[in-house]
């Protein structure tokens, strides 16, 4: 199997439970949920995503034709014999390409594993850590792992719609409007840190990696 990888970086994650973590960031192109053209956007079932995931032209990205190929590649951006290396990959949905056999590429590498996914595909094992965040009515196939990340508010999906899911932590991540509606986004901020207050199963997640002005 070949993968399509729309970039590669080196970075600190910026939002949920490993926030400030240094990561490699490895996001692949392609969602099922969206296309990822602007055009398509009003009928996705994800309408609220911020990612460019289309294509393999960003930072290392490319067509990998092996697993190994990609692992290296990735294990490239890790500071050389420092610490444990650590990736995050993500997408668009990475659980469309990420399989046993580059997952088993990745631990030779010396990577532990964490995966953002959408939830509508079943995660295979060998997972490090697994985040879930569901979009709009779509299925919840993957309905435990270690974190769930809501972004509220939305009208799909309701905090309590998933407290009862086995998940070790709840993150509540504000909706960033589109455009510059700087003012609706500060108050969707405050709504997720008030219903956290409210509610502390829940745990405030921000993208501090925006507000920093780095990937």
């Amino acid at each position: 199997m070949s993968y399509s990888v729309k970039e590669i970086f080196y970075s600190v994650q910026g939002e949920g439970a490993h926030t400030g973590r240094p990561s490699v960031f490895l996001r692949f192109a392609g969602c099922n949920l969206w296309s990822g053209r602007e055009q398509d956007r009003a009928k996705a079932v994800c309408k609220f995503c911020d990612t460019q995931f289309v294509g393999t032209d960003g930072l290392g990205g490319g067509q990998f034709q092996t697993a190994k190929d990609l692992a290296q590649n990735a294990a490239d951006y890790w500071p050389k014999g420092v610490g444990q290396p650590w990736i995050v990959c993500t997408g668009g949905e990475p659980l469309l390409q990420l399989d046993a056999v580059l997952i088993q590429a990745l631990r030779r590498a010396g990577f532990k594993i964490s995966v953002e996914s959408n939830g509508t595909i079943k995660a295979p094992s060998g997972i490090d850590w697994l985040c879930i965040s569901p979009k709009a009515n779509a299925p919840l196939i993957q309905d435990e792992g270690d974190e769930l990340k809501l972004v509220y508010p939305q009208t799909e999906n309701a905090p309590k719609d998933f407290e009862h899911l086995s998940f070790k932590r709840f993150s509540l991540q504000p909706l960033e409007e589109r455009g510059a509606d700087k003012q609706k986004s500060a108050a969707n901020t405050d709504a997720a840190f008030k219903y956290c207050l409210k509610n502390p199963k829940w745990q405030l997640s921000l993208q501090t990696h925006k507000w920093l002005g780095v990937r």
